[in-house]
């Protein structure tokens, strides 16, 4: 078993691997959008991402599996059905959820939602985890939930049309996926990063691939044309695999709680991509909202080291 870490703050390979894998994830929602412009359906879309990224998975399992003996003693049922649910709830569930809301609220907006999910990942370690409740936190979450307020306001003002409903689901997307990285933490410190990711992402692959021949038929991938398959192909590698294996990796240094901290980079570079491929709009209320939402994330990141270091 691996240990756990003992000073995630100190670990700058660890919040490279982090930051890095929160950079790729930030370009899914552009990725989406621009698919969504072609018609495509949200089940075909998740599926084409996970076509494209179950393979990568497979082979990388196949390879540990066969390279690293010691880990097939890991694999109980026990093991690999908890995993297998893990891994459904982190990417397939939450990912799901978040591309339906992509439907209704703009690649902007979005991130900056998905971007309070430290704050849950926060609560469910102080309600489920036994995790210390950091109070000096509860401030900076205000400010980013302020920030949100701003935009979500101006959205109401200009384009209701489907805002609660999308930012509701993404949303539902934030919670989920900070539950998932409580759980995965857990199962990585017995199977490993690389090995947890491929058992997780297959299994959701999977789901979702299966949910879109249950709703449409395999005739469907037919009419797919070769942009959306290429858009399937960005969001598989680049939104996928790569930031997923970055962002485990990452957290199986420092903890879920420190690798959450790390996602101020990610509304940052959507918003810049949104603004330039997707024209997005950006006004003095974004601008507001955003500066709101990234000065809270950093003074609960702040806060909580502080927090930590006190408790040490």
């Amino acid at each position: 078993m691996q240990p756990a870490p003992t000073q995630p703050a100190n670990d700058s390979i660890g919040y490279g691997l982090a930051v890095a894998g929160a950079i790729l994830f930030s370009t899914k929602g552009i990725f989406i959008k621009l698919a969504y412009g072609e018609g495509v359906s949200t089940e075909m879309l998740l599926s084409l991402r996970m076509i494209v990224a179950l393979p990568v998975y497979l082979v990388i399992l196949v390879v540990l599996l066969s390279r690293e003996h010691r880990l097939r003693a890991l694999l109980t049922t026990r093991i690999v059905l908890t995993s297998m649910a893990i891994g459904i709830l982190g990417y397939y569930f939450s990912s799901y959820l978040d591309f339906l809301g992509l439907n209704f609220v703009s690649a902007q907006y979005e991130r900056l939602v998905l971007f309070t999910y430290p704050f849950f990942v926060l609560l469910f370690g102080v309600w489920f985890f036994g995790d210390r409740m950091m109070w000096r936190v509860v401030p900076s979450m205000l400010v980013s939930y302020a920030g949100l307020l701003v935009i979500f306001g101006w959205n109401l003002a200009v384009n209701p049309d489907g805002l609660v409903l999308g930012t509701l689901l993404v949303l539902g997307s934030a919670i989920s996926f900070a539950l998932y990285q409580h759980l995965a933490k857990r199962q990585m410190l017995v199977l490993g990063a690389g090995l947890f990711t491929c058992i997780g992402m297959s299994t959701a692959a999977l789901c979702a691939i299966a949910q879109n021949l249950v709703l449409a038929g395999p005739q469907s991938y037919l009419t797919v044309t070769p942009t959306v398959w290429g858009y399937g192909l960005a969001l598989g590698v680049l939104g996928t695999v790569l930031p997923s294996f970055l962002m485990n990796a990452g957290m199986a240094r420092i903890g879920a709680r420190a690798t959450s901290s790390t996602a101020a980079f990610g509304p940052v570079v959507t918003i810049f991509l949104a603004v330039i491929i997707l024209s997005e709009p950006f006004t003095l209320y974004h601008g507001i909202g955003t500066a709101l939402v990234l000065a809270g994330s950093v003074l609960f990141s702040r806060a909580e080291r502080k927090a930590r270091l006190a408790i040490g």
